[in-house]
Formats: structure tokens, C-alpha cells, sequence
């Protein structure tokens, strides 16, 4: 644990303006700590940095004191709340890996999540209902396996997969935010952010206070990459910001996994796009686990994702696309009251979402 010498050190470094990571990853490297690199000789620094910088190191940055203050109470605030360092034996490995790993992450839970085998699951914040009952499904496998599911916690796909995790004998999940850990963002995600905390870890490399911004969040995703062995895509538009982290992933050197949807959904061309340039198509939990050869024992098909008996006709006319009453009408044949009838009962069985401009979607069984 860093004493408060140390944690102020860490933070001025931080918290100095116009040093980038990179270069504060040099002068630590050269220097060896970050109480080193503000007590380093002129001439050390000379070869590092240039003047302005060389200022800058030599000032306390504005409003510095109030900054450390609300950082050093968040840390102190229970026993579940802990920094680690760039240089810190438990600073997760595969994170420490990639071309930009943070300095300094500030944990909520246990930080043991971080270094356990995991894998990413990330996509649309407005997901369809089938994409949601797939992140989920595909979380509570892999947590079920034994793998950490590490996602963003925003609205639609990411928020799926944690608590698919959560409802895993066992499981865990990581989430790696772009606000400081006193808030929460979005805030309708408070209850799952708790749970979060206590089944698993909250992570983010922003120091207490800091606000949701826009820049943040491509910073998140590469943490997010980071940290798996393999990212897996559920739902995803040609522009989406999962797509970043696929890239950053891929650039890690890692697996990248997509699942296919409907030629139609606006939603699947990003992940159409991903396998077209070589991810890997997933049907079920083993297609990833098997590629990633982690944590052994039973790999069982994703719920409701692999081969299956359709034993209701009027599923197997819905498939699994978004669908028209019309359009069920004929392939059914059935008169409209009968039809009605029918997706109200299996609306209310779980088995069938009603989407918004008169459509109908098959749930995914998780």
C-alpha cells in the first residue's frame, strides 16, 4: 500500500500539466520513482524532457491540495479502496503489456479480478433486446467457466454482460469507467456498480472528481482491451466506440470475436465489418474459449445460441430478427386475434420482446 508520501508523489506527477504519459513513463524509467523524478539533478531531466516540462516538474500545479485531498479520501474511505501503480507487483500483467498502459489505476473491490484471466464483452448502449439477452448470456457462461467479463458499464451491451457475470456461482466482472470512482456514470447504474464493487472490481485510471467527458472514454476502452485476452463484440453500428476497442485489442495483440446478426440492423454492421476483416464469428461460449485455450474444465454451448429444437411454431416463424405483425401473419396464416394472443403469452413468458414502431423480437434464453 503507498503511504501519503508516496500517493502525493504519484499524483503531482499526474496531475502536471502538459506531461503526457509517455513521458512521464521515461522519466520514471530513468528515474525509477516518481519522488526521484522531482528530486532529479537538472541535467538527468535535460535528457528527458524539454524546458517547459522541466518548469512544469519544478512547480506544484494549481489547485493541486484540494485535488490530493478529495483523492486521499476516496482512498481512505473503506477497505475495498485501493491505487496501484505502474510499478506495483500486483498492476495487471496484460495490462502492462500494451504500448500505453496507465500509470496509476485506482481499484473499488477486490484488485486479484484484474489479474485473472478475462475477457472483454463490449458494444451498442442502444441494444436490441436480442443483443442484450446475448451479452448477458454470453457473460454468465464465461463467468461460469471461470473467465473475469470486463466491460464499461454503459447503458445496453456492457451492462447486459456484468450482470450476466454477476449471475454466474462464483463469477466476476471488472468495470473500467472514464469518471473518478465517486461517481457514477450513467448514475441509473448505481445498483449495478455496488454490485459491481463487491462481486468483482471498479476501475479507472481518473482521479476522484473527475467528470464524464467525452475524451475519457476511448482512454476507458483501451484499458478495457487491456485487460482481456480477447474482446467480444455483441451488437455494434459502423461508428461505434466498441469498435475502437476491437482495434485497440487487436493492436495489443489480442482476440477479437463478433457476433453475426441481421444483414437489416444498422446495429450488425460493425460486427459484419470486424469479421469480414478476420474476427472470429461466435455462436456460442466455446468458440471463445476454445480459441483462447484459458481456464479448463466443461465449455457448454451459450444458452439459447447453439443448435436447438424449435418447439413453438410461432418461434420458429419469428426467427430471430426483428419482425412485423404483418409479417408473422404470413408466414403463419393464423387470423390476427389468435396471433396477438399468442406473442402476448409469450411476451409474457420471456421469450418474446416488443420493440418500439410495431416490431417483435425472439429473446435469447440466458
Amino acid at each position: 500500500m503507498l503511504s501519503d508520501d508516496e500517493f502525493r508523489a504519484w499524483f503531482r506527477l499526474l496531475e502536471t500539466p502538459e506531461l503526457g504519459r509517455g513521458s512521464a513513463r521515461a522519466l520514471l524509467a530513468a528515474c525509477g520513482s516518481p519522488d526521484a523524478v522531482f528530486a532529479a539533478r537538472p541535467d538527468t531531466l535535460r535528457q528527458i524532457v524539454g524546458p517547459a516540462l522541466r518548469t512544469a516538474l519544478g512547480q506544484v500545479p494549481p489547485d493541486f491540495e484540494p485535488r490530493l485531498a478529495a483523492a486521499q479520501r476516496w482512498r481512505d474511505g473503506g477497505a475495498d479502496r485501493h491505487v496501484v501503480t505502474l510499478g506495483d507487483p500486483g498492476y495487471p500483467p496484460l495490462l502492462l503489456a500494451t504500448a500505453d498502459p496507465p500509470l496509476l489505476l485506482y481499484v473499488q473491490g477486490d484488485p486479484a479480478w484484474l489479474v485473472k484471466p478475462a475477457v472483454a464483452i463490449v458494444g451498442s448502449r442502444s441494444a436490441s433486446a436480442q443483443g442484450l439477452d446475448s451479452a448477458r448470456a454470453f457473460g454468465r457462461a464465461l463467468a461460469e467457466q471461470g473467465w473475469v467479463v470486463v466491460s464499461g458499464l454503459a447503458q445496453g451491451i456492457d451492462a447486459a454482460a456484468h450482470e450476466g457475470a454477476l449471475l454466474a456461482p462464483g463469477g466476476g466482472t471488472v468495470a473500467v469507467v472514464g469518471t473518478g470512482l465517486d461517481r457514477v456514470y450513467p448514475p441509473a447504474h448505481r445498483d449495478l456498480a455496488r454490485r459491481i464493487a463487491a462481486q468483482g472490481a471498479l476501475v479507472s485510471e481518473f482521479a476522484p472528481g473527475v467528470p464524464a467527458l467525452p475524451e475519457h472514454f476511448p482512454l476507458r476502452n483501451r484499458i478495457i482491451a487491456g485487460l482481456s485476452q480477447g474482446t467480444l463484440v455483441v451488437e455494434a453500428a459502423l461508428r461505434s466506440g466498441s469498435l475502437i476497442t476491437a482495434r485497440m485489442a487487436l493492436e495489443a495483440g489480442r482476440e477479437v470475436f463478433a457476433v453475426p446478426g441481421s444483414i437489416h440492423s444498422p446495429q450488425s454492421k460493425g460486427c459484419h465489418a470486424l469479421i469480414k476483416q478476420g474476427a472470429k464469428l461466435v455462436e456460442a461460449a466455446a468458440d471463445i474459449t476454445e480459441e483462447l485455450r484459458g481456464p479448463t474444465g466443461t465449455q457448454p454451448s451459450l444458452p439459447g445460441l447453439g443448435p436447438e429444437t424449435v418447439a413453438d411454431p410461432l418461434l420458429d416463424a419469428l426467427g430471430y430478427e426483428p419482425t412485423t405483425l404483418d409479417a408473422l401473419q404470413a408466414r403463419t396464416g393464423w387470423p390476427t386475434a389468435d396471433l396477438n394472443a399468442k406473442l402476448l403469452e409469450l411476451e409474457l413468458l420471456g421469450e418474446v420482446a416488443r420493440l418500439p414502431g410495431g416490431l417483435f423480437q425472439r429473446r435469447v434464453a440466458g
